[in-house]
C-alpha cells in the first residue's frame, strides 16, 4: 500500500498547525512520510504534549513529605506509613464517551486502572465524575445510559469497587459530555515501578492483548473540537475487555515480583507510539521497534495503524534479558501475548521497521520533552455583578425544588448499578460524603472524594478553583480523614480563545493556592481541552480528586448517624452568600452573581478543629450546594430521623458560604464543642435538633419520608 501524499489537508487532518509542520521539517531536515507524520501528530497533540497547559501546570504545588512520586509518571504516589503507599490518578475520556458512550466510558475506566497497576499497585477503589447536557436534550438519555453502563460494566467485571463520584446536568454539556475516571491502588514503597528505560540493548517487550485498528487516531481526536463530522470519528473509539484487563493485572503484578521488569508503561493515548517514546525519553535512550513481531488481531495492518492504534489492555516493558523465559511463562500462563518487539539503543532515535522497510527514523527526544509549548494569550474573567433582590420563599418549597432537580437529588439510580463492595473492604459506599476503603490487613483506611462546582469556576475561576480543592478537603475531613494529596482533571474549552485560556489560568491559580494552603499537593492529573461543539464551550470543569488517610478506623473514623435528641451544630461563619447558588439556579432560574469567597486559613482552622474533636462528633457533613437546608436533609435521610431547623431567611437556609460543617452530637458533647470552638476562635452555633419523622424549618414542615421519596425517585423518573 502506497503512503498518501503529504498535503496541507492531510497535515490539518492530523491536528497539526502549519507552523508546527514547519518545525517538523526543521527538526528532521526533510518531508516526513505518512507514518512519521502520524507519530508527530500523536505526540504533539494537546492530549499527549500538554502544549497549551505546561507553562501553568508547573506553578502547581507538587511536593511534600508524604509525596513519593509527583506528576510525570503514570500516577502519583503518596506514603501512608508502614511501608505502604497509595497510587492514584484521574483522567478524562470525554470525546470517546460522547461518540460511543458505552465503550468510551468503559475504556476510560480501563485506562485509569492500568495507570495505577503499571506502577506496581493493586487497584482498591474507583470513582467517576460525569457531566451531561440538559435532561431534555435529545442525546442526554442515551449518553447517560451508555456511560453509566460502561462505567459499571468495566469496573464491576474487573473487580474494583466504585466508592464515589459526581453527576451533573447543564445545557453547556449538550454537545460534549465529560467522563472523568479516577482509580487508586495500594503498593509497597520498596516495590514501585517506573517508566524510564535504562540500559542499552535491553529487550522492549509487548504485553497483553493483541493490536487492532480500534482507536487509531484517538489522541488526536481528543484534542479537537466537535462539529457536524462527529459521526465520522466513531472508529477512533477503543473497545475494552475487562476480563482481559483483570488477567493483565495479575500477570503484571506476578511479573513485577519476579524481578524481570526494568521499566513498564501502559499503552494508553497514542498506543505504542507514546509508550515507547516516553520510556525512551525519560531514560535518555532511543528505541528501535520491529513491527512484524507485534501481536495483531487484524490482517494486513500498516505501520501507521500499529503505531497509532489505541487497542486496550496492553503494556510495554523493558525486560532484564536473563529473565525472558520466566517472564514469558508468566504471560503464557495467563493466556496473554508476550512478544519482544524491539530494543533500547544509545542514539537519540526512534526507529520503526516493518518487514524489511524502514517506516520511521526520528529524533526521539524531539517527540516528547521538546514538543511545542505555548504561552497562549489570556484575559481575566470579568468580575460578576452582585445578585439582585431575591424574594423570600417557603423553605420547604425551596428544598423540594432542589430534591426534584437532577443536580441535587439522590444518586442511587447511578451508583446502584456499580459494584461498591467488591473486595469486601469498602466501609462507606457512595451517596453520602467521601467513600472509605479499608487498607486490607491493617486498621487503616483511605478516603476518596471528587469535587468541583463549574458554575463557580465560570463566574470566578480563581475562587472556583480554590473552592473545588476546599470542598474536597472538607469531604475528607468530614469522615475523619487527614487529607494527603490531590489529582486533577482540568476540563475546558478551546485554549486558543483568550477568554477560555483565562478561565484555565484563573482556575490553576486558585487550585495552586488552595493546595498549598491545605497541604494537599497535586501528584497527578490530566488536562482535557477543546471541549467544544460548533464553537460552544462546556462550563469550565476542573475536577479535583482527593485522598485522605484514616490512621485508625476505631479511633478516627467519623461514620455515625444523627439520633433522636442530637443537636444540629453548625461550625463556620454564615454570611448568606447566594451568588451562583443552587437555590438561585433551581428555584429562580437565574445564574448570576459571584462565586462564594474561600478563606483558606479558615478552611484549615475549621478542618483541624473537626479532626481534633472527632470523638465528640456522631455525624458530620460539609455545607456546599444548597447550604444548610440540603446538608441537613442529607444527614437526616442518611440517619433515618427527622430534624427541626431554626427559622431563617433564604440566605441563611440556602446560602453557600464556604468553610462550614454540620455536625450531630449529644447535648453534653455540643456544650463541650461550644467551649472548644470558643477557645479556637471558631464560629459555632446550634441550628436545630434531630428527632421525629418530620423535616422542619421554622414553622414549615414536611414528612421526611416524603422528601426522601422525592429525592430518590428523581433520576429514575427521568431516565428509567
Amino acid at each position: 500500500m502506497l503512503d498518501p501524499e503529504i498535503t496541507p489537508e492531510l497535515i490539518a487532518a492530523h491536528g497539526l498547525k502549519p507552523d508546527e509542520y514547519e518545525r517538523i521539517l526543521e527538526i528532521i531536515g526533510r518531508t516526513p512520510n505518512f507514518t512519521e507524520l502520524g507519530i508527530f501528530s500523536a505526540m504533539w497533540n494537546e492530549h499527549c504534549s500538554y502544549k497549551s497547559s505546561k507553562k501553568w501546570l508547573r506553578t502547581l504545588p507538587t511536593e511534600g513529605p508524604q509525596v513519593i512520586c509527583g506528576p510525570g509518571e503514570n500516577a502519583g504516589i503518596v506514603d501512608i506509613g508502614d511501608g505502604q503507599a497509595v497510587v492514584f490518578k484521574m483522567e478524562s475520556h470525554n470525546h470517546p464517551s460522547y461518540i460511543e458512550p458505552y465503550q468510551g466510558a468503559a475504556t476510560g475506566v480501563g485506562g485509569i486502572l492500568r495507570d495505577v497497576f503499571t506502577m506496581g499497585a493493586r487497584p482498591i477503589a474507583a470513582m467517576n465524575a460525569l457531566s451531561f447536557g440538559a435532561v431534555d436534550h435529545p442525546k442526554t438519555r442515551s449518553l447517560v445510559h451508555g456511560v453509566v453502563r460502561g462505567v459499571g460494566g468495566y469496573g464491576n467485571s474487573f473487580g474494583v469497587p466504585t466508592v464515589g463520584g459526581e453527576l451533573r446536568f447543564d445545557s453547556a454539556y449538550n454537545g460534549n459530555c465529560l467522563v472523568n475516571a479516577f482509580a487508586a491502588g495500594l503498593a509497597e514503597t520498596d516495590k514501585i515501578f517506573y517508566s524510564a528505560a535504562s540500559g542499552v540493548g535491553m529487550p522492549v517487550v509487548y504485553l497483553g492483548a493483541k493490536t487492532g485498528r480500534d482507536g487509531v487516531g484517538g489522541a488526536t481526536m481528543a484534542s479537537a473540537e466537535f462539529d457536524d463530522t462527529i459521526e465520522e470519528k466513531r472508529p477512533t473509539v477503543q473497545v475494552g475487555d475487562p476480563f482481559t484487563e483483570k488477567r493483565l493485572l495479575e500477570a503484571c503484578l506476578e511479573l513485577m515480583a519476579s524481578g524481570a521488569v526494568i521499566s513498564i508503561q501502559d499503552m494508553g493515548a497514542a498506543g505504542l507510539t507514546c509508550s515507547a517514546v516516553e520510556m525512551g525519553d525519560k531514560g535518555g535512550l532511543g528505541i528501535k521497534l520491529q513491527l512484524d513481531h507485534v501481536p495483531q488481531r487484524e490482517p494486513n495492518m500498516t505501520a501507521y495503524e500499529m503505531m497509532l492504534s489505541e487497542s486496550q489492555e496492553r503494556m510495554l516493558m523493558v525486560l532484564r534479558p536473563e529473565k525472558e523465559a520466566e517472564a514469558r511463562a508468566i504471560f503464557e500462563k495467563w493466556d496473554l501475548d508476550f512478544a519482544i518487539v524491539g530494543e533500547t539503543i544509545a542514539e537519540d532515535r526512534f526507529v520503526i521497521m516493518h518487514g524489511n522497510a524502514l517506516k520511521a527514523d526520528l529524533p526521539l527526544s524531539k517527540l516528547s520533552s521538546t514538543a511545542p509549548e505555548y504561552d497562549r494569550p489570556w484575559v481575566e474573567t470579568p468580575t460578576a455583578e452582585a445578585v439582585e433582590f431575591i424574594p423570600e420563599i417557603d423553605p420547604i418549597d425551596g428544598l423540594k425544588a432542589l430534591l426534584s432537580s437532577p443536580n441535587y437529588c439522590a444518586r442511587g439510580w447511578v451508583y446502584e448499578q456499580y459494584d461498591t463492595q467488591v473486595g469486601a473492604d469498602t466501609i462507606r459506599t457512595p451517596g453520602y460524603g467521601a467513600g472509605v476503603v479499608r487498607v486490607a490487613g491493617t486498621n487503616k483506611a483511605l478516603a476518596f472524594t471528587s469535587d468541583v462546582t463549574p458554575r463557580y469556576v465560570k463566574a470566578n475561576p480563581f475562587e472556583g478553583g480554590k473552592q473545588a480543592v476546599a470542598e474536597a478537603y472538607r469531604n475528607l475531613i468530614a469522615v475523619g480523614a487527614t487529607p494527603l494529596a490531590t489529582t486533577d482533571n482540568l476540563n475546558f474549552g478551546n485554549p486558543e480563545k483568550p477568554e477560555i485560556m483565562g478561565q484555565f489560568v484563573g482556575a490553576i491559580k486558585g487550585i495552586g493556592a488552595a493546595c498549598a494552603a491545605l497541604d494537599t499537593p497535586i501528584v497527578s492529573g490530566n488536562v482535557s481541552l477543546y471541549n467544544e461543539t460548533d464553537g460552544r464551550a462546556i462550563l469550565p470543569t476542573p475536577t479535583i480528586g482527593a485522598v485522605g488517610l484514616i490512621a485508625d478506623i476505631d479511633r478516627d473514623l467519623i461514620d455515625g448517624t444523627a439520633r433522636e435528641g442530637h443537636w444540629a451544630v453548625l461550625i463556620g461563619e454564615t454570611r448568606g452568600h447566594l451568588g451562583q447558588s443552587a437555590l438561585l439556579a433551581e428555584v429562580f432560574h437565574r445564574v448570576e452573581g459571584d462565586a462564594p469567597p474561600v478563606d483558606l486559613e479558615a478552611e484549615r482552622k475549621a478542618g483541624q478543629f473537626i479532626l481534633d474533636n472527632r470523638e465528640m462528633i456522631s455525624a458530620c457533613t460539609d455545607l456546599s450546594d444548597g447550604g444548610l437546608a440540603l446538608a441537613a436533609f442529607e444527614m437526616a435521610a442518611a440517619s433515618g430521623t427527622g430534624v427541626s431547623l431554626d427559622a431563617g431567611d433564604a440566605a441563611t437556609i440556602f446560602g453557600e458560604d464556604q468553610g462550614r460543617y454540620l455536625i450531630a452530637c449529644s447535648t453534653d458533647k455540643a456544650e463541650a464543642l461550644m467551649v472548644a470552638a470558643g477557645q479556637a476562635g471558631l464560629a459555632i452555633a446550634t441550628v436545630g435538633k434531630f428527632g421525629g419523622t418530620q423535616f422542619s424549618i421554622g414553622s414549615a414542615s414536611e414528612s421526611l419520608d416524603a422528601l426522601v421519596a422525592l429525592s430518590s425517585g428523581t433520576l429514575s423518573r427521568l431516565f428509567d
